[in-house]
């Protein structure tokens, strides 16, 4: 016959794990009933861009275009920090890196950037950080990439903005990147919230 404690013990374990279930379960009713960005949106597109990579088990993104002129780009992005909105809810900027490469040179440009909502919907980026890669297997950590993008002309970093704009990062593409790694990282989210709660069952 089990003792009094051992009995007292299941049963706290048992009230704990009902406990935590009901809790995984409410989250993944409101994660079921939450779409990310809803309404926000509608006006995404890749325009010539197409995917390159989109793998279900992986956080990023990474698409490609090649310009008229033979220029190169691949955009990479993935979810950045959360902050809080106005109404409550978290959302999810988007960290993306732009590299741009001419033909026939082993050097590229970087841009990495930060994609954020407006507060009157749709999107904006803003270059973080320039630098000049020498080659893609040139990695060293005491090579100068650039100085801080911050404390560049004004005109400079207008003027990279701008370039970016015309190699096809526009607002539309970064709506897209936002709607669509949000909704990626919420099924993620929402599968890890799925298999905790077949442990508890």
């Amino acid at each position: 016959m089990p003792r009094p404690t051992q009995i007292l013990r299941h049963t706290r374990k048992a009230l704990e794990d009902s406990q935590l279930l009901k809790v995984l379960q409410s989250e993944i009713k409101h994660e079921q009933s939450s779409p990310p960005l809803q309404g926000y949106y509608e006006s995404g597109y890749l325009g010539d861009f197409v995917v390159d990579y989109d793998s279900s088990k992986s956080q990023d993104v990474v698409l490609r275009r090649k310009c008229e002129s033979g220029e190169e780009v691949a955009v990479s992005a993935l979810v950045g920090p959360k902050s809080i909105a106005e109404d409550g809810s978290f959302r999810g900027g988007v960290l993306m890196k732009v590299c741009v490469k001419k033909p026939g040179l082993n050097s590229m440009l970087q841009l990495d950037c930060g994609v954020t909502e407006k507060l009157m919907g749709g999107s904006q980026f803003d270059i973080l950080s320039a630098h000049y890669i020498k080659s893609a297997n040139s990695h060293r950590k005491s090579e100068y990439r650039g100085p801080l993008f911050s404390t560049l002309d004004p005109n400079l970093q207008d003027a990279l903005k701008e370039y970016l704009v015309a190699k096809g990062i526009s607002e539309s593409l970064t709506n897209f990147l936002l709607l669509h790694l949000n909704q990626k990282e919420q099924g993620q989210y929402l599968k890890w919230l799925q298999k905790l709660e077949s442990l508890l069952k």
